[in-house]
């Protein structure tokens, strides 16, 4: 069973995927978007080919445990998932997972233009992880 972790911002969509014992989560790939429907086909094609059997998608909660408007924009997206996908679907406490992976990246070496490409991947892969290990415990 293979799992996909899932990042989503305004425009880009982070992606990582779990090993077949999962164990480790490895960034992927990102996508980028103008409607959040133009990645349905690469996820299509990515679920069928990887074998995926769950969804892991980051909960951009506040600081302070609020719920902000990223968290509208997420919801609206795992509603489309499940239109579009019958698997199961993880919400991630996803705060300062995009910090995590800058910091990776910074550690480096990594030039800034080569880490926007990729940071929302390493992000997906820190949701991942975390899932990993929440349940693993």
């Amino acid at each position: 069973m293979s799992l996909l972790g899932l990042d989503l911002g305004t425009k880009t969509l982070g992606l990582a995927l779990s090993d077949k014992t999962n164990t480790i989560a490895s960034p992927y790939k990102t996508l980028t978007f103008k409607k959040i429907e133009d990645v349905l086909p690469e996820l299509t094609t990515l679920i069928e080919s990887k074998k995926i059997e769950k969804l892991i998608l980051g909960y951009p909660k506040n600081m302070n445990n609020s719920l902000g408007l990223a968290i509208e924009r997420t919801n609206q997206f795992k509603e489309l998932l499940e239109k579009n996908f019958k698997l199961p679907i993880i919400l991630i406490d996803e705060r300062l997972s995009t910090m995590e992976a800058e910091k990776i990246l910074i550690a480096t070496d990594m030039s800034r233009e080569k880490r926007k490409k990729v940071i929302d991947a390493y992000a997906a892969s820190i949701i991942l992880d975390t899932y990993l290990k929440e349940s693993r415990d």
